[in-house]
């Protein structure tokens, strides 16, 4: 019996539970720069940077997905736009989602 009880994927985590995230002050043209390689990529800018400094990028696939924080606050107004009530959270993300997709389709 093993000496530790942990099952091998409990225990890979831990091991990246254990990274340190470093944040980098750079002027804006530059996190630009590094956005916009990433995107072109189609990866994270976290990747991106990796990739810059010759560091290991996980082949993991990633959903691709935006995210936005909401809110109370945010979800009355949404909910008075959409002529919902703040509690229909489902529904709410739903027209969202449908707002995003016209603003994609008037870009084009």
């Amino acid at each position: 019996m093993s000496k530790n009880p942990l099952p091998e994927q409990w225990l890979e985590n831990q091991k990246a539970a254990k990274a340190t995230q470093v944040a980098f002050d750079l002027d804006e043209q530059f996190q630009y720069s590094i956005r916009r390689a990433a995107l072109d990529a189609g990866v994270s800018p976290s990747d991106q940077i990796r990739t810059i400094l010759g560091l290991a990028v996980s082949k993991r696939p990633k959903r691709p997905r935006l995210t936005v924080s909401l809110n109370a606050e945010d979800y009355v107004k949404l909910a008075e736009k959409y002529n919902l009530t703040p509690d229909a959270q489902l529904e709410i993300k739903k027209r969202v989602l449908d707002d995003l997709v016209k603003f994609v389709d008037q870009d084009k």
